[in-house]
């Protein structure tokens, strides 16, 4: 095979969840059918590596100074969601029920894998707790065990703060059944039942 296609192939195994027959499958389909948009792709791909930077503000993706979250003055300045990824800021957004500001940690706490609270951000949550009129924090880290203990350690540093701390709920699926559920997921939905909304 040629060595310029073992380069292609090698590529596009780096993207999560893409294995080796995969990454051969998008290689062959682009160079035998498909060149015009591989060629746009590698332009736009190129495009986004080198000009999408972080938002000084609150660490998400754009291609500005700040991203259109935090230049919106239509939202809330005083609720601020603190999230793992970009990717849970649009997952939010598409939701349409939350009109406060975001906060993206890049990440969690994984002492294990050698991420501390330096890795994710964590003095410029600080600082930015410091300059900005922040009075009710939402912890949207994902329900895993390192997310847990990230919105654990986070909630723990923000208590002296005096500022209010709530953590996102979660439990049973819209749609789902209760037969299917493992027990920790129905265990946390017990313990985050509400009153019935007449």
């Amino acid at each position: 095979m040629s060595t310029l296609i073992e380069q292609l192939i090698q590529a596009l195994r780096f993207l999560p969840g893409v294995g080796p027959k995969s990454a051969q499958r998008m290689a062959f389909h682009i160079l035998e059918r498909d060149r015009k948009n591989g060629l746009t792709l590698a332009k736009i791909l190129e495009n986004a590596v080198t000009k999408v930077g972080h938002c000084k503000r609150c660490n998400t993706l754009t291609e500005e100074e700040f991203c259109t979250h935090c230049l919106d003055k239509r939202r809330d300045p005083g609720l601020l969601c603190i999230v793992e990824t970009p990717a849970d800021v649009i997952a939010i957004e598409q939701t349409r029920s939350y009109a406060g500001l975001y906060f993206v940690l890049m990440g969690h706490l994984s002492p294990l894998d050698g991420i501390g609270p330096e890795q994710i951000g964590v003095q410029s949550l600080l600082q930015l707790l410091d300059r900005e009129p922040v009075r009710e924090i939402i912890l949207a880290t994902n329900p895993t065990v390192e997310g847990e203990a990230t919105a654990y350690y986070l909630a723990n540093l923000i208590e002296p703060r005096k500022i209010k701390c709530s953590r996102i709920a979660y439990g049973v699926p819209m749609g789902g059944e209760l037969e299917y559920l493992d027990g920790n997921t129905l265990a946390r939905s017990f313990r985050g039942r509400r009153e019935m909304e007449r």
